[in-house]
Protein backbone atom coordinates (compact mmCIF):
# COMPACT_ATOMS: atom_id res chain seq x y z
CA UNK A 1 0.00 0.00 0.00
CA UNK A 2 1.30 3.65 -0.74
CA UNK A 3 -1.31 6.11 -0.55
CA UNK A 4 -4.68 6.86 1.53
CA UNK A 5 -7.31 8.39 -0.04
CA UNK A 6 -10.16 10.16 2.33
CA UNK A 7 -13.40 11.73 1.61
CA UNK A 8 -14.05 15.45 2.90
CA UNK A 9 -17.42 15.08 4.46
CA UNK A 10 -18.50 13.76 6.95
CA UNK A 11 -15.19 11.40 7.15
CA UNK A 12 -12.53 13.77 8.13
CA UNK A 13 -15.31 15.55 10.49
CA UNK A 14 -18.09 13.60 12.04
CA UNK A 15 -21.58 13.77 10.13
CA UNK A 16 -23.23 14.94 14.13
CA UNK A 17 -21.52 18.86 12.95
CA UNK A 18 -24.01 19.14 10.30
CA UNK A 19 -21.68 21.06 7.85
CA UNK A 20 -23.94 19.65 4.82
CA UNK A 21 -27.18 21.63 6.76
CA UNK A 22 -25.72 24.76 5.73
CA UNK A 23 -24.48 23.81 2.23
CA UNK A 24 -27.61 22.35 1.70
CA UNK A 25 -29.63 25.71 2.04
CA UNK A 26 -27.37 27.12 -0.70
CA UNK A 27 -28.04 24.41 -3.08
CA UNK A 28 -31.67 25.07 -2.39
CA UNK A 29 -31.16 28.84 -2.86
CA UNK A 30 -29.22 28.50 -5.81
CA UNK A 31 -31.93 26.55 -8.01
CA UNK A 32 -34.75 28.55 -7.27
CA UNK A 33 -33.01 32.11 -7.32
CA UNK A 34 -30.37 31.17 -9.51
CA UNK A 35 -31.66 29.39 -12.05
CA UNK A 36 -35.03 30.21 -11.33
CA UNK A 37 -36.80 26.79 -10.78
CA UNK A 38 -39.82 26.98 -9.10
CA UNK A 39 -39.29 26.29 -5.56
CA UNK A 40 -41.76 23.71 -5.03
CA UNK A 41 -39.92 22.02 -7.99
CA UNK A 42 -36.61 21.72 -6.00
CA UNK A 43 -36.58 18.89 -3.57
CA UNK A 44 -37.65 16.72 -6.46
CA UNK A 45 -35.37 17.49 -8.73
CA UNK A 46 -32.82 17.63 -6.37
CA UNK A 47 -33.59 13.95 -5.69
CA UNK A 48 -33.92 12.75 -8.90
CA UNK A 49 -30.83 14.19 -9.63
CA UNK A 50 -28.74 12.62 -6.82
CA UNK A 51 -30.60 9.34 -7.86
CA UNK A 52 -29.56 9.59 -11.80
CA UNK A 53 -26.26 11.25 -11.99
CA UNK A 54 -24.82 11.24 -8.27
CA UNK A 55 -24.79 14.88 -7.66
CA UNK A 56 -27.24 17.51 -8.27
CA UNK A 57 -24.50 19.54 -10.19
CA UNK A 58 -24.29 16.88 -12.71
CA UNK A 59 -28.47 17.20 -13.32
CA UNK A 60 -28.10 21.10 -13.53
CA UNK A 61 -25.46 20.75 -15.68
CA UNK A 62 -27.24 18.50 -18.09
CA UNK A 63 -30.82 20.17 -18.03
CA UNK A 64 -30.23 23.82 -17.02
CA UNK A 65 -26.76 24.84 -18.66
CA UNK A 66 -25.43 25.80 -15.05
CA UNK A 67 -21.87 26.83 -14.88
CA UNK A 68 -20.61 24.04 -12.81
CA UNK A 69 -17.63 26.95 -11.35
CA UNK A 70 -20.52 29.16 -9.99
CA UNK A 71 -22.54 26.77 -8.43
CA UNK A 72 -19.50 25.52 -6.60
CA UNK A 73 -18.47 28.54 -5.51
CA UNK A 74 -21.97 29.64 -4.45
CA UNK A 75 -22.78 26.50 -2.68
CA UNK A 76 -19.76 25.95 -0.61
CA UNK A 77 -19.73 29.85 0.54
CA UNK A 78 -20.66 28.99 4.11
CA UNK A 79 -19.32 29.50 7.51
CA UNK A 80 -17.20 26.40 8.05
CA UNK A 81 -15.73 27.51 11.30
CA UNK A 82 -19.18 27.37 12.94
CA UNK A 83 -19.18 23.85 12.81
CA UNK A 84 -16.06 22.42 12.40
CA UNK A 85 -13.19 22.88 15.00
CA UNK A 86 -9.56 21.81 15.35
CA UNK A 87 -9.20 18.21 15.16
CA UNK A 88 -5.31 17.37 17.32
CA UNK A 89 -6.04 13.56 17.58
CA UNK A 90 -6.78 13.37 13.69
CA UNK A 91 -3.67 15.68 12.97
CA UNK A 92 -1.21 13.83 14.95
CA UNK A 93 -2.82 10.44 13.25
CA UNK A 94 -2.32 11.70 10.48
CA UNK A 95 1.45 13.31 10.93
CA UNK A 96 2.42 9.20 11.97
CA UNK A 97 0.51 7.48 9.07
CA UNK A 98 3.80 5.87 6.95
CA UNK A 99 1.47 6.36 4.01
CA UNK A 100 0.87 9.48 1.95
CA UNK A 101 -2.34 11.09 2.10
CA UNK A 102 -4.74 12.36 0.38
CA UNK A 103 -8.32 13.98 0.23
CA UNK A 104 -10.70 12.48 -3.21
CA UNK A 105 -13.88 14.10 -2.88
CA UNK A 106 -17.11 15.52 -4.54
CA UNK A 107 -16.82 19.13 -3.07
CA UNK A 108 -14.57 22.00 -4.92
CA UNK A 109 -10.97 22.34 -3.49
CA UNK A 110 -11.81 25.71 -1.80
CA UNK A 111 -14.52 24.35 0.28
CA UNK A 112 -11.51 21.26 1.05
CA UNK A 113 -9.30 24.18 1.42
CA UNK A 114 -11.70 25.57 4.40
CA UNK A 115 -12.26 22.45 5.89
CA UNK A 116 -8.67 21.17 6.48
CA UNK A 117 -8.12 24.89 7.53
CA UNK A 118 -10.63 24.63 10.38
CA UNK A 119 -9.52 20.98 11.12
CA UNK A 120 -5.92 22.52 11.40
CA UNK A 121 -4.52 19.83 9.31
CA UNK A 122 -2.95 22.42 6.68
CA UNK A 123 -0.12 20.79 5.07
CA UNK A 124 -1.20 17.25 6.22
CA UNK A 125 -2.52 16.12 2.44
CA UNK A 126 -0.11 15.63 -0.18
CA UNK A 127 -3.07 16.63 -2.08
CA UNK A 128 -6.68 17.05 -3.38
CA UNK A 129 -8.58 15.43 -5.83
CA UNK A 130 -12.09 17.49 -6.19
CA UNK A 131 -15.05 17.33 -8.55
CA UNK A 132 -13.02 18.36 -11.40
CA UNK A 133 -10.97 15.64 -11.64
CA UNK A 134 -13.28 14.19 -13.97
CA UNK A 135 -14.70 16.87 -15.70
CA UNK A 136 -17.51 17.01 -12.76
CA UNK A 137 -18.23 13.23 -12.24
CA UNK A 138 -18.96 12.25 -9.07
CA UNK A 139 -18.19 9.62 -7.05
CA UNK A 140 -19.49 6.53 -7.15
CA UNK A 141 -18.72 6.78 -10.80
CA UNK A 142 -15.83 5.03 -11.92
CA UNK A 143 -14.27 7.53 -13.79
CA UNK A 144 -12.67 9.91 -10.75
CA UNK A 145 -11.48 6.54 -9.37
CA UNK A 146 -9.60 6.54 -12.41
CA UNK A 147 -8.42 9.56 -12.98
CA UNK A 148 -7.05 10.05 -9.47
CA UNK A 149 -5.26 6.59 -9.72
CA UNK A 150 -3.02 8.04 -12.92
CA UNK A 151 -2.60 11.21 -11.05
CA UNK A 152 -0.82 8.77 -8.88
CA UNK A 153 0.43 5.96 -11.09
CA UNK A 154 -0.38 3.87 -8.68
CA UNK A 155 -3.25 0.41 -9.20
CA UNK A 156 -6.24 0.73 -6.58
CA UNK A 157 -4.50 -2.41 -5.05
CA UNK A 158 -1.92 0.41 -3.37
CA UNK A 159 -4.57 2.34 -2.11
CA UNK A 160 -6.66 2.63 0.73
CA UNK A 161 -10.12 4.68 0.27
CA UNK A 162 -11.59 5.93 3.61
CA UNK A 163 -15.73 7.18 3.42
CA UNK A 164 -18.71 7.52 4.87
CA UNK A 165 -20.45 6.30 1.79
CA UNK A 166 -21.03 2.87 1.00
CA UNK A 167 -21.74 3.32 -2.84
CA UNK A 168 -18.61 5.04 -2.95
CA UNK A 169 -16.68 2.27 -1.30
CA UNK A 170 -18.33 -0.31 -3.56
CA UNK A 171 -16.38 1.28 -6.55
CA UNK A 172 -13.10 1.61 -5.05
CA UNK A 173 -13.23 -1.85 -3.95
CA UNK A 174 -13.86 -2.55 -7.76
CA UNK A 175 -10.57 -0.83 -8.55
CA UNK A 176 -9.16 -3.41 -5.81
CA UNK A 177 -8.68 -0.85 -3.02
CA UNK A 178 -8.43 -1.50 0.53
CA UNK A 179 -11.74 0.00 2.02
CA UNK A 180 -12.80 1.59 5.20
CA UNK A 181 -16.04 2.96 6.19
CA UNK A 182 -16.33 5.89 8.87
CA UNK A 183 -18.97 6.30 11.10
CA UNK A 184 -21.62 3.80 12.21
CA UNK A 185 -21.49 0.52 11.05
CA UNK A 186 -24.69 -0.65 9.24
CA UNK A 187 -27.52 -3.27 10.42
CA UNK A 188 -27.15 -5.14 7.41
CA UNK A 189 -22.76 -4.99 7.58
CA UNK A 190 -23.24 -8.71 6.36
CA UNK A 191 -24.90 -7.70 2.68
CA UNK A 192 -22.31 -5.44 2.21
CA UNK A 193 -18.37 -7.63 1.61
CA UNK A 194 -16.81 -4.82 -0.17
CA UNK A 195 -15.99 -3.19 2.91
CA UNK A 196 -12.79 -4.26 4.70
CA UNK A 197 -13.11 -2.02 8.08
CA UNK A 198 -15.45 -0.30 10.17
CA UNK A 199 -14.09 3.00 11.63
CA UNK A 200 -16.12 5.31 13.94
CA UNK A 201 -13.44 8.06 12.96
CA UNK A 202 -10.64 8.57 10.57
CA UNK A 203 -8.68 9.36 13.77
CA UNK A 204 -8.63 6.07 14.63
CA UNK A 205 -6.92 4.75 11.16
CA UNK A 206 -3.24 4.62 11.95
CA UNK A 207 -3.55 0.92 14.22
CA UNK A 208 -5.89 -0.31 11.51
CA UNK A 209 -3.24 0.48 8.76
CA UNK A 210 -0.13 -0.98 11.46
CA UNK A 211 -2.24 -4.18 11.37
CA UNK A 212 -2.35 -4.24 6.97
CA UNK A 213 0.68 -3.22 6.82
CA UNK A 214 2.25 -6.39 8.88
CA UNK A 215 0.27 -8.64 7.16
CA UNK A 216 1.66 -8.14 3.75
Amino acid sequence: MEAVLFDLDNTLYSAECDLFSLIDVRINRYMAEVVAIAPTDVDGLRRRYWKDYGTTLQGLIRHHVVDPEDYLDYVHAVDVGSRVSVDRELKETLNSLPLSSYVFTNGSRCHVDRVVTALGLDGMFTDVFDIRIADYQPKPHPDPYQHVLDKLNLSGEQCVMVEDQLPNLETAKQFGMKTVLVGAKPTDAQEHQYVDAYLSRSADIGLLLEKWLGAS
